[in-house]
């Protein structure tokens, strides 16, 4: 806390501005729209390479804030305070720092994955800048922010290799995604069957409920996916840029009317977990299978704009 004190006296409007934006670069939507661009559009290893780091990441940092339940800073400390606008993101308990969790995770993975210079520096200035944010911000710890760039740094080297070898044999990748679905079930019969104190706080029971039931969901979409793909898709990431971009938009766009309009009808037929699960299924097998079948129209695309 001494330190979150230090940087709570030397805040200023321009800085506290700046860290305002950079700190987004961790949140989950800027991780899931990075994650879909490299898998449709660059590499659909790489983009199976920086989802499984992502999720395991998660995994592995909603198990750790249930099972320690520390806090956030201002509730420790109540006459610290936390910058207002970072408030809305940071739920959950403080221990470890989930956006530190994805953004050095997938920047790890694009340093690993990119060999342009100018990448990587990008890559490597947002692992530093977005975890030093979340503690300038006030929604972090050191001990919060540290745990979650060691687990990062080991999910992504360990990883890596096993990435590259399964490119070339396909039974490895089917391996990997078998035991990150495992984990993420153990995770799900964690929250649900785990004896937790009476005086745990709700809201954040709630919240690491709700992502065990939608991160088991993304991985079984994962799974199906790319059982379809493998079968009978077969999709190829080429395109002229401006095509490449619309594909982004467009699909990203799909995917978020998905997100959106499942709730209502979903929730009308299925308890609210549940159906947080099938809804996240559907989004990725969506981004992973049926997408990808329009990938053609736009890989025929021309630089004039003609078939």
């Amino acid at each position: 806390m001494d330190f979150l004190r230090l940087l709570e006296g030397i805040r200023t409007p321009a800085v506290t501005f700046f860290m305002s934006l950079i700190t987004w670069c961790g949140d989950e939507i800027f991780f899931v729209a990075l994650a879909i661009t490299v898998f449709w559009c660059v590499n659909k290893r790489d983009g199976y390479y920086i989802l499984l780091v992502g999720f395991l990441g998660t995994v592995l940092n909603q198990f750790l804030k249930l099972l320690f339940r520390i806090p956030r800073p201002w509730v420790l400390d109540p006459e610290f305070t936390i910058v207002e606008s970072a408030r809305g993101a940071a739920t959950g308990y403080s221990f470890p720092s989930g956006h530190t969790q994805n953004i050095v995770g997938t920047m790890t993975c694009v340093i690993l994955s990119v060999k342009k210079k100018t990448v990587r520096a990008a890559a490597l200035a947002l692992l530093i800048l977005v975890p030093f944010s979340r503690m300038y911000l006030g929604c972090h710890t050191p001990l919060d922010v540290g745990v979650s760039f060691v687990i990062a740094l080991a999910l992504a080297f360990a990883l890596r290799p096993l990435i590259l070898k399964a490119e070339e044999k396909n039974s490895l990748m089917w391996g990997i995604l078998g035991i990150s679905l495992a984990i993420s079930a153990l995770y799900l019969c964690f929250v649900e069957f785990y004896s937790f104190p009476a005086d745990i706080d709700s809201v954040n029971l709630a919240s690491g409920v709700k992502n065990a039931y939608t991160l088991t969901g993304c991985l079984l979409g994962i799974i199906v996916a790319k059982a379809l793909d493998d079968k009978y898709i077969h999709f190829r990431v080429n395109a002229v840029w401006w095509a490449q971009i619309i594909k982004v938009v467009l699909g990203l766009l799909f995917i978020v009317a998905i997100r959106a309009g499942l709730k209502a009808p979903l929730l009308a037929v299925l308890p609210e977990y549940p159906a947080a699960l099938v809804r996240y299924f559907v989004m990725v097998v969506f981004a992973g299978a049926v997408w990808p079948l329009t990938f053609k129209f736009f890989e025929k695309l021309s630089p004039d704009g003609r078939r």
